[in-house]
């Protein structure tokens, strides 16, 4: 009995020991996989890095490009598209006016009633209509029958207090978000259809012409006095309330900013000078790239990737359509290099764009002591069981690298636009002010993003010049916009003037 008992104790002593040497190698595992979260923490940290000296840099070549972009078609990676908007609304603009609103798979017909300085916008009513998934890749004609049916009942439903003055037409603003060449305020080819559209006989075409040959068809009398983009409605509508806004920026699934330019400052306009001596630039500035710009191993993974490889690349860092697919590439190197989320990768990390944007936000702005938000959002989007309080720190520092990033971005675009227009320095005796209208769900509502962009900018401008600048949320630059476009540039303004 006794070498039973002593073999027994043996063993036992064994298996102690090598349950002790497994917990010593798990535990030197699992701090060596640690160790590897952190280094990549770390890399992505240096790689994103957005020093006040880089944002400068990035600036001047925001300005370098946009005076390339004025002397000349195809001289720079940023359109400077003309829109031919010469004449911002000033709030004077009486009357009612109709918009149409174009960007996807719904539409938005509006009328809006403009009562001067006094009313402004005294009354608006909308619509919103889905289009049938047939028509977006069917014909031409059948796709802008629908529209101007649509907008025909629309029309037919005008209340009291929209009264049309004896043998005027309706004025319609027309906002299309789709590529097009412009070719006057009321005219545009279309480049190519995107977001599902699939139209092929409607490519090469005037998209207002289209348009009118409908409403003809269905029997509505309507001018279309503008052909707008909506960050060119942005900055109309943000000009309307604030005589001083100077330039729009979009920041919501996409990104761009359009800004009031000095007419004999752009080379490549070849018509008369406007009246105004001012002309309004849509800039496409999310196709802005430069060897400046802050870019990761997932950056180029992503635009690899992505249908337009080589293209949009400031977009691909800033905008909300792209924040939650990068962090979502970190994650899944973590997850595989790491074992982040433990021994197996949670399926769900492998779905390009499981983690959208309001997504990231809701986790950046968890503040609860054990970040009870971020917990459920992984639960809830990655099907992640548990996670512990280290984990879900890790994942909210590194929305606040993506997001810092593309907020000081964003903020060193809006410092060249200030720079390219003089408006960057305090003049000497002068206090006018330089307003910035801003719209999109990115910039509304993602709270870190919008403050991190606001503070670079003062950083960027320093104490004295910050005091003139100012960013403004304009909203609804697609609807109310376009209509106040069609008022701005009305042809009944003259009559009006000297009525």
């Amino acid at each position: 009995m006794g070498k039973v008992a002593v073999g027994a104790t043996v063993v036992c002593a064994a298996a102690v020991c090598a349950a002790s040497v497994y917990i010593v190698r798990r535990r030197m595992q699992s701090s060596g996989k640690w160790a590897r979260v952190i280094e990549i923490l770390k890399v992505l940290e240096e790689d994103c890095a957005t020093p006040i000296g880089k944002l400068r840099q990035v600036a001047d070549a925001m300005t370098v490009e946009m005076h390339a972009g004025l002397a000349s078609e195809g001289g720079s990676k940023l359109k400077m598209l003309i829109s031919y908007v010469d004449n911002l609304p000033s709030g004077e603009e009486h009357g009612f006016f109709y918009a149409l609103d174009l960007g996807g798979t719904n539409f938005r017909v509006m009328r809006v009633l403009l009562g001067g300085k006094e009313g402004r916008v005294v009354k608006q009513e909308s619509e919103e209509v889905s289009i049938p998934p047939h028509l977006m890749i069917s014909g031409s004609d059948e796709l802008f029958n629908f529209i101007a049916e649509a907008l025909a009942k629309f029309v037919a439903t005008e209340g009291e207090d929209f009264h049309l003055p004896e043998g005027r037409q309706r004025e319609l603003g027309f906002t299309f978000s789709f590529p097009v060449k412009q070719t006057s305020l009321s005219s545009g080819t279309l480049i190519k259809w995107t977001k599902g559209f699939s139209i092929e006989d409607t490519v090469g075409q005037d998209v207002v012409g289209e348009l009118v040959k409908a409403m003809e068809r269905v029997g509505l009398d309507m001018n279309v006095t503008a052909l707008v983009n909506d960050t060119v409605g942005t900055l109309a509508g943000g000009r309307y309330y604030n005589p001083d806004v100077v330039a729009a920026v979009i920041l919501g699934t996409g990104t761009n900013a359009a800004y009031v330019e000095r007419a004999h400052a752009i080379p490549k306009w070849h018509g008369l000078l406007p009246k105004s001596g001012e002309m309004v630039i849509n800039m496409e500035w999310g196709n802005f790239r430069s060897s400046h710009l802050p870019l990761t191993e997932y950056d180029h993974l992503l635009d690899f990737d992505s249908l337009n490889p080589g293209e949009q690349i400031l977009e691909k860092i800033i905008s909300g359509m792209y924040l939650g697919e990068i962090l979502r590439r970190v994650l899944l190197k973590m997850a595989d290099e790491a074992a982040f989320f433990g021994d197996s990768v949670p399926p769900k990390l492998r779905i390009p764009f499981i983690i959208r944007t309001p997504n990231m936000s809701a986790m950046h702005s968890d503040t609860s002591p054990d970040l009870k938000v971020v917990g459920s959002k992984l639960k809830d989007i990655l099907e992640v069981p548990t996670t512990s309080l280290k984990m879900r720190k890790v994942v909210i520092r590194l929305c606040d690298i993506i997001a810092s990033r593309g907020a000081r971005l964003s903020a060193a675009g809006i410092y060249g636009i200030l720079k390219k227009i003089g408006r960057d320095t305090p003049k000497d005796g002068e206090t006018q002010k330089s307003v910035i209208a801003m719209d999109g769900g990115l910039f509304e509502h993602y709270t870190q993003f919008s403050e991190c962009m606001e503070s670079s900018l003062k950083e960027l401008l320093g104490d004295e010049a910050s005091e003139s600048v100012e960013v403004i949320h304009s909203n609804d630059g697609s609807g109310v916009g376009a209509a106040l476009l069609a008022a701005s540039h009305s042809q009944y303004l003259e009559d009006s003037e000297t009525g």
